[in-house]
């Protein structure tokens, strides 16, 4: 039997893409997010594990700061998709080239938290493989990156203030793919 590659949609619906801050909740609502629409879901920093064949943390220790932006700029600028929910890492919003494929493919929301929200979730980040410069408190991190996505976001959604389910809902609440 040969084989006949599908066809993609005719009316190609357009992804979502979640950005914010490590442990804002991207991954765990963009799970939620894609099951609650039927979609697929892609979580950048797996996809960049999963091209590399290492952890984030090894990625990052191996190429460098510099060097891992590049990286993760390219890869995300690269991709087409439709019908999915983008989880993107929080370094992301760096990444020129990246943000407007992101923004091409579809509505950008931001998972929004305070600064003692993040400090109190992320720690110490050990062995997370988040993006920070040597002697960037996580404070400064806040401060420098929190501008460029609400810069970036077409929808604000808290998700200290409400449950995931319900962040789920009030970002449904705010696109119409009908």
């Amino acid at each position: 039997m040969a084989f006949t590659p599908l066809e993609r949609d005719p009316i190609p619906l357009p992804c979502i893409t979640l950005v914010g801050m490590a442990s804002a909740g991207k991954s765990t609502l963009g799970s939620l997010l894609a099951k609650r629409l039927g979609w697929g879901q892609l979580d950048t920093d797996r996809y960049l594990e999963s091209y590399y064949a290492m952890p984030l943390q090894v990625l990052l220790d191996t190429h460098g700061l510099d060097e891992f932006l590049h990286i993760e700029e390219q890869l995300v600028s690269e991709l087409n998709l439709t019908r999915t929910v983008i989880s993107t890492g929080g370094s992301v919003i760096y990444g020129p080239k990246a943000m407007a494929q992101l923004k091409k493919l579809g509505p950008v929301v931001l998972l929004d938290i305070d600064e003692a929200t993040f400090v109190k979730r992320v720690g110490d980040a050990e062995n997370r493989g988040l993006a920070i410069s040597p002697g960037t408190t996580m404070r400064d991190l806040y401060h420098e990156r929190e501008p460029l996505y609400r810069a970036a976001a077409d929808i604000v959604v808290s998700t200290v203030e409400n449950t995931p389910e319900e962040s789920v809902a009030l970002i449904l609440e705010h696109v119409d793919f009908a």
